[in-house]
């Protein structure tokens, strides 16, 4: 009888505290009546985004769609389409009305490809979405007729081809490299080679060089089928007295084989560029742009037979002579199937356009549109959300600045121009600084006699801009003029350097000219910073701009007041 009590005892006290929890307010679950049909499904695709553009090295990419859908009743079905091919569909959702999906998009090639989501609900109602998105190569070519082009930035990829060389022995990177994060550093019994396609009766070979002359002699680039000469080229160095090296240039025609003994370059020499051209009509050396020696042939073309392979860093097939291995740096290794021109040639070495050797344009991104130089990123600088030209302007922040090698940049004559909206705060800083080493005082460098110096000072009511030319043992000013901050307006600046004198315009207008006694001495200015005067002008503050900067580019002339006017107005 105590158990029967005790156990019903036990379900009135349940029963019990249930109704007790219903009565504190927890209802039990009811079926809530959805009303009609509003409308159609709902569609969020969060990636791609319209105008995403993918950019790796490998040939094929795969990519996460990633997607939103959602219903105010219930979903019926989600199809997603590539470039119209049926990817996914999905008609079994755990909650009803929202869908989050992602779908796994492989064998994207390089081109333009579209995405296309549609969803349907239970009452038929139909909703598609459309983005368009693209795959572009790692590199696009910036010369005409380039077929490879091999930047040596931490592998050995042709980013035009995305061929990746074979290595033989252990060859290396070195981060002195002439463009981006690394070179090819050669090394004992080591090479790289990549497979060769036929070029035809004419090409181009170009490339930075900072020769190791140990050993005394050595292979560069060689292209041949055997031990023979009669086939492919052979570019090699090999001493000529104790101080120098003679680059020479062997071409096989079928039969037998001619000559171009090029010229030399001094063994303690830093970057050359070296390039050679070959042609039926002749075969051509250059040094920096500058021609070397030229060789003339009367409808002789080079022989292709057999020849597989692009060898760098040694004389593979061409070590009868002891050309092996070139424990040198490369950098920078492009190829065209054309026999370029003298003219050619030179821009090539310093790439222009309408004399534009640099162009940063901050369209989202820091990426020099001109010949494609390497910028580093210090800090965290961002983007203003606004631009007078693109997409958006470069936005200043503490600690932030932009900085690349000088080299190809610098010259008797210099311009800047760009598009500058201040932010007084702080009251100083450097806007583009290109100045050498400050060995006396290198925790607050301030070496005037090297390189430029454009910077901003003066107060928050009226900032100044002013420009620094060192001339060799000495240094000039230009005290420039004073820009309006109150009126929170974009302002064209531009900056001239002839032999001569300096010059500041500010929206096409000349502000202040201001003669040099001696031209622009570039000895050991060898770094560019954009919106610092870090890390080589800091004694007097000049550090990080915060302000605005817009479309700047270098020019390779001193540019006349019509000349900037027309920079301002393009």
């Amino acid at each position: 009888m105590k158990r029967f009590n005790i156990k019903y005892f036990a379900v009135f006290a349940f029963l019990a505290i249930l109704f007790g929890c219903e009565r504190e307010g927890i209802d039990p679950i009811t079926r809530v009546d959805p009303g009609a049909d509003q409308g159609a499904p709902e569609i969020t695709i969060n990636y791609p985004r319209e105008g995403t553009v993918i950019s790796e090295p490998e040939e094929l990419s795969t990519i996460e769609v990633d997607l939103e859908v959602e219903d105010d009743i219930e979903l019926g079905e989600i199809v997603v389409e590539v470039n119209g091919e049926e990817v996914a569909t999905f008609n079994e959702f755990t909650d009803y009305r929202v869908a989050l999906r992602t779908v796994t998009v492989e064998g994207l090639a390089i081109g333009q490809h579209t995405l296309t989501v549609t969803a349907t609900d239970l009452e038929g109602n139909v909703t598609s979405q459309t983005v368009n998105f693209s795959k572009e190569p790692p590199y696009t070519p910036i010369f005409a007729n380039e077929i490879y082009y091999m930047p040596y930035d931490g592998d050995y990829m042709d980013l035009i081809g995305l061929r990746t060389a074979g290595r033989t022995g252990s060859p290396g990177f070195s981060d002195e490299a002439y463009e981006g994060s690394a070179a090819y550093q050669g090394a004992t019994d080591s090479y790289l080679s990549i497979p060769l396609d036929d070029f035809g009766d004419e090409f181009t070979v170009a490339f930075w060089y900072n020769m190791n002359a140990t050993p005394d002699r050595a292979g560069i680039l060689t292209a041949t089928d055997d031990s023979d000469r009669n086939q492919g080229f052979r570019l090699f160095r090999e001493a000529q007295g104790a101080d120098a090296q003679v680059i020479k240039l062997n071409v096989g025609t079928g039969e037998s084989d001619i000559w171009n003994d090029g010229g030399t370059i001094p063994v303690d020499s830093d970057w050359t560029h070296i390039t050679f051209t070959v042609s039926p009509t002749g075969t051509a050396i250059y040094f920096d742009g500058n021609l070397v020696r030229a060789t003339e042939l009367n409808n002789v073309p080079i022989d292709w037979t057999g020849v597989e392979n692009l060898v760098i860093g040694s004389g593979l097939n061409f070590d009868g002579w002891g050309h092996n291995s070139d424990l040198s740096l490369i950098d920078e290794l492009r190829i065209f199937d054309i026999a370029m021109t003298e003219e050619e040639v030179i821009n090539m070495v310093n790439p222009s356009s309408e004399d534009i050797y640099l162009q940063l344009p901050f369209n989202d991104d820091f990426e020099e549109q001109v010949s494609g130089r390497a910028i580093t990123v210090v800090g965290s600088p961002g983007f203003a959300g606004e631009s007078v030209e693109g997409s958006n302007a470069y936005a200043g922040a503490e600690g932030a600045y932009l900085t690349f090698p000088s080299n190809g940049l610098t010259g008797e004559e210099f311009s800047a121009t760009f598009w500058y909206k201040v932010n007084t705060s702080p009251d100083r800083a450097g806007i583009i600084t290109i100045s050498a080493e400050d060995t006396n005082n290198p925790d607050a460098p301030n070496n005037r006699t090297k390189g430029l110096r454009l910077f901003r000072e003066g107060s928050a009511a009226e900032p100044i801009i002013k420009l620094n030319i060192g001339t060799g043992e000495s240094d000039a000013w230009n005290d420039g003029g004073v820009i309006n901050a109150a009126a929170g307006e974009w302002v064209h600046v531009a900056f001239t350097v002839s032999e001569t004198e300096t010059r500041i315009y500010f929206d096409g207008e000349l502000v202040r000219a201001s003669t040099l006694a001696n031209p622009i001495d570039w000895t050991g200015a060898d770094q560019v910073s954009v919106m610092s005067g870090a890390p080589r002008f800091t004694e007097w503050g000049h550090l990080s701009d915060q302000s605005y900067i817009d479309d700047l580019r270098f020019y390779r002339i001193a540019l006349t007041e019509e000349e900037i006017q027309a920079d301002m107005a393009n």
